[in-house]
């Protein structure tokens, strides 16, 4: 089975109910995508109208992968800097894969995607992410072709007492 992937598809309310289903699902499993278990897709919704805003101003697109049932399988944004002097490198941001298709490759081909898709637009030097350290992510990037370029310690409160790196990685597109 493989991912088909889609760069600025239509927008439809199968696909924002897709996306938020994928949300929910990653959170739950343990993913690192801006929530911590339990999470209901009515506390995710709000984060990814914000999304959705962003791309119909133009500031954010979307790059989703479907499985071969149609389902929303992977997802990454791409958002703009509007800064005059940082429009030469772009962020990823909400990175997933349905845990369904864990360990099949399946993250890789999400960010490769990603990188072919950043590379479709004008100017673009360099991708940037960061992740929430203390889960291997920031292996999983490295082994993807990102440079950890920074590190802010305990930055991402996950619970009381329990604080994580917020790891910052950098892909060169020179």
């Amino acid at each position: 089975m493989t991912l088909t992937f889609t760069f600025d598809p239509a927008l439809t309310p199968a696909l924002r109910d897709g996306i938020l289903d994928l949300w929910a699902d990653v959170t739950e499993a343990g993913g690192a995508v801006g929530f911590v278990a339990p999470v209901t897709r009515e506390e995710i919704r709000p984060e990814l109208v914000r999304h959705l805003v962003a791309m119909a101003e133009g500031r954010m697109r979307l790059l989703v992968g479907h499985d071969e049932e149609g389902r929303v399988a992977a997802t990454a944004f791409v958002s703009l800097n509007s800064h005059r002097l940082m429009t030469h490198w772009v962020w990823l941001y909400t990175v997933m894969v349905h845990p369904r298709h864990q360990g099949r490759g399946y993250g890789r081909d999400l960010l490769a995607a990603a990188e072919a898709a950043v590379r479709t637009l004008d100017g673009i030097d360099a991708i940037r992410l960061t992740c929430r350290g203390g889960l291997g992510l920031e292996r999983f990037y490295g082994s993807c072709g990102y440079k950890e370029v920074g590190r802010i310690p305990g930055a991402i409160r996950v619970a009381p007492g329990d604080d994580r790196d917020d790891v910052i990685m950098l892909l060169s597109l020179r």
